[in-house]
């Protein structure tokens, strides 16, 4: 078998969406021909941990932990954080309306002196024990997927001592990610963020990303060689059958506080105005939650209607959703979102229930939804249309919500395996 090292942050135990697509496709590497050499942080700070997904790591995988540092545990003293709570992926304020001078310092130090990210100060670390590992250890291809970006430095930085193919995978965009113009970047930290992201995006060999809206985007900073490779879904689900006392609309994973606020209102007002749906409705929230929503949630009247999970190992995530009528999508309101596409939505087509998504009518998750007949996308001020949606799924809600989701196949991560290792071996070929 050839050998591809990953270079990746997040790994089991981590949970949530970052690890999933590097873990699946580590998964089906082995029967493609490609023994994953994984290298990854020891003692790491992730935002939520899942001890189940620790199955999915194959036999073949050779596993590299190194120990990082980061300053979150400096950031929870300065803030008065318990050591044992965990720092929520992408969230700048903690869901704190006003922040105090401490939140807005702690804000600017992560953005100008952090760069590109919280792990920067495992790049040199890094580089110097994988310099000694591949002279003794070669690989054939290396793959660095990112956020966290340092992952892509550490590859950048390889590539100049090896003459490995190298690909940068890009889960969700750098300079453009929906919070970055919170980061309170000096002109001088933006432009070196900048010239970090041109860097990566023209010293590797391929550049690949999860949407056609982010290819674009990559490719007008300066890509020069792009793919798209979608996430996916893992395996099959088994069809547990409705929560039967009641219409469940759910959503799983992170809300960040980018949301429209309008999809609440529109909820609180058909609670409002329609008893015998206020008397079946419930929202099923699961995952991590943003303090404002639940503040929304409170002011359009729905909170009484409404039930949080704070986290579900993945293996039984497939469970909520085949016991839910509806899947909520969400996705962040801000310029340029067209080309998200979360790793969240595949595994909503494998659930084969109606997709409710708020966002860009225009964008790659509407164009899939269109394409599968597995929901509908809806602009994110369309309270109308939310509405009608809601009361058209309610109304056929004690039959059976399953659909088609025609053509879904080609987004299975074996399928998707396949796909990336044909870019390896067109790499590995031309090497």
């Amino acid at each position: 078998m050839k050998r591809v090292l990953i270079i990746t942050y997040y790994w089991p135990p981590s949970g949530g969406s970052g690890v999933q697509r590097w873990l699946k496709m580590s998964k089906y590497l082995p029967e493609n021909g490609w023994q994953p050499v994984i290298y990854t942080a020891k003692d790491a700070e992730y935002p939520v941990e899942d001890l189940s997904l620790e199955k999915d790591v194959p036999p073949e995988a050779e596993v590299i932990r190194r120990h990082i540092f980061e300053p979150y545990s400096f950031y929870k003293k300065f803030l008065g954080i318990k050591k044992s709570e965990k720092v929520k992926a992408g969230f700048i304020n903690e869901g704190k309306q006003k922040k105090g001078w401490k939140e807005n310092l702690s804000i600017w130090i992560r953005g100008n002196l952090f760069i590109p990210d919280a792990r920067c100060l495992w790049i040199r670390p890094s580089v110097r024990f994988l310099k000694k590992y591949l002279k003794t250890h070669p690989v054939d291809a290396i793959i660095s997927t990112g956020p966290p970006h340092s992952m892509h430095l550490i590859a950048l930085q390889l590539k100049k001592y090896f003459n490995i193919p190298w690909v940068a995978d890009f889960r969700d965009p750098w300079t453009e990610i929906y919070y970055y113009d919170d980061l309170k970047l000096t002109r001088r930290a933006h432009q070196k963020q900048c010239r970090l992201e041109k860097t990566v995006l023209q010293k590797a060999d391929k550049v690949v990303t999860v949407s056609p809206h982010c290819a674009l985007g990559l490719k007008k900073i300066g890509a020069k060689d792009m793919a798209v490779v979608t996430n996916g879904f893992d395996g099959d689900c088994n069809h547990t059958g409705y929560e039967s006392d009641c219409f469940t609309l759910s959503h799983i994973g992170i809300i960040p506080p980018k949301t429209s606020p309008t999809i609440w209102e529109a909820i609180g007002e058909l609670i409002h105005e329609n008893q015998e749906f206020a008397k079946h409705f419930k929202l099923k929230l699961i995952g991590q939650i943003d303090n404002r929503i639940r503040d929304l949630l409170s002011t359009y009247g729905v909170l009484g209607h409404t039930e949080f999970v704070s986290y579900l190992p993945h293996d039984r995530m497939s469970e909520a959703q085949s016991q839910s009528h509806t899947l909520l999508l969400l996705i962040p309101f801000f310029d340029k979102a067209e080309g998200i596409v979360t790793g969240k939505f595949y595994e909503y087509l494998q659930a084969r229930r109606p997709i409710m998504g708020i966002g860009p009518e225009d964008g790659d998750a509407a164009t899939i939804l269109k394409e599968t007949q597995s929901g509908t996308m809806i602009d994110y001020r369309d309270k109308d249309k939310m509405k009608t949606y809601l009361m058209t799924l309610f109304s056929k809600y004690l039959h059976s919500c399953a659909l088609p989701a025609n053509g879904i196949e080609k987004y299975s991560r074996k399928a998707l395996t396949k796909e990336f290792t044909a870019i390896l071996e067109s790499l590995f070929q031309m090497g």
